[in-house]
């Protein structure tokens, strides 16, 4: 049985605890009516953190680490592709034989198709971060969220990839998220070990900060786009190669996602544009 259905079969976070706070609220109802707000307010301040903590999985099943108990790790690249960096990634991480997965958005795929195709030639995996990258996307309507997921499914059908991973735009989620992934026959993927790079705003350090604090099992959260400001692409790829030697040198193994999970992340189809 997949993570997935056994969490459903035993219930989400969400409704297990509104559950208890509702009969702890009725409860204290019965002898100090005015205690009774107190495990609600509760409850509803649980409903507005949960969403920005990626590993809880409060509302819906949410992979966010590996459960191989080894020394490794997943590196997971957000955002491109773009080629100011997707280039230069591609090459430092066959330098290193390292293969990774990227997490892209349709309407870079759109413009950088060839990079795509790189990707995958070079042995690498691609996951769906939605079409345009909105950050406020899990304030959308569920037909937005769902728009957002297929026409980037649909960008990928293009060089014959399936994505079979979502991670949500800055890792956020609702309630609405889980039935959309099941109708598109997805899974949610975050993370738990972040760079706090602010989209490669912060590289400075970067690669020692991640390589020092990264543990076995962990999804390492990084950015494929170009640094904006004064950092020049070569200042971040040379940070992300910081994060690749201290890793090894730390004795981690550095493998796919799907190797990590024990799951495919995608899946290959035939090329298509519908």
């Amino acid at each position: 049985m997949k993570r997935e259905e056994i969490w459903r079969e035993a219930g989400s976070s969400a409704a297990i605890l509104g559950f208890i706070t509702l009969a702890g609220a009725l409860l204290l109802g019965l002898v100090f009516p005015i205690m009774a707000v107190i495990p609600l307010a509760f409850f509803i301040l649980c409903c507005l953190v949960a969403p920005f903590i990626p590993g809880l999985g409060f509302f819906l099943p949410v992979t966010s680490r590996g459960t191989t108990d080894k020394t490794v790790v997943s590196l997971t690249f957000d955002d491109g592709p773009d080629p100011a960096t997707t280039p230069l990634l591609l090459d430092l991480l066959e330098k290193h034989n390292v293969k990774a997965t990227f997490f892209v958005t349709g309407e870079r795929t759109a413009k950088y198709g060839l990079l795509i195709d790189d990707m995958t030639r070079r042995g690498h995996e691609i996951g769906n971060h939605s079409f345009s990258h909105d950050i406020l996307l899990m304030l959308r309507t569920k037909k937005r969220l769902s728009r957002e997921i297929v026409q980037t499914q649909i960008q990928l059908k293009r060089f014959g990839i399936r994505p079979l991973a979502f991670r949500p735009p800055v890792g956020i989620t609702n309630p609405k998220l889980d039935s959309v992934l099941q109708r598109h026959g997805l899974f949610c993927v975050t993370f738990s070990c972040r760079s706090w790079d602010a989209g490669n705003r912060f590289v400075r350090g970067m690669g020692r900060r991640v390589a020092k604090k990264a543990r076995p099992d962990h999804i390492i959260v990084l950015h494929d786009i170009c640094p904006p400001g004064k950092i020049a692409p070569v200042d971040w790829i040379a940070e992300v190669e910081l994060i690749l030697v201290g890793l090894m040198e730390r004795g981690f193994r550095i493998i796919p996602l799907t190797e990590l999970l024990g799951r495919p992340v995608m899946a290959r189809i035939e090329k298509g544009d519908d």
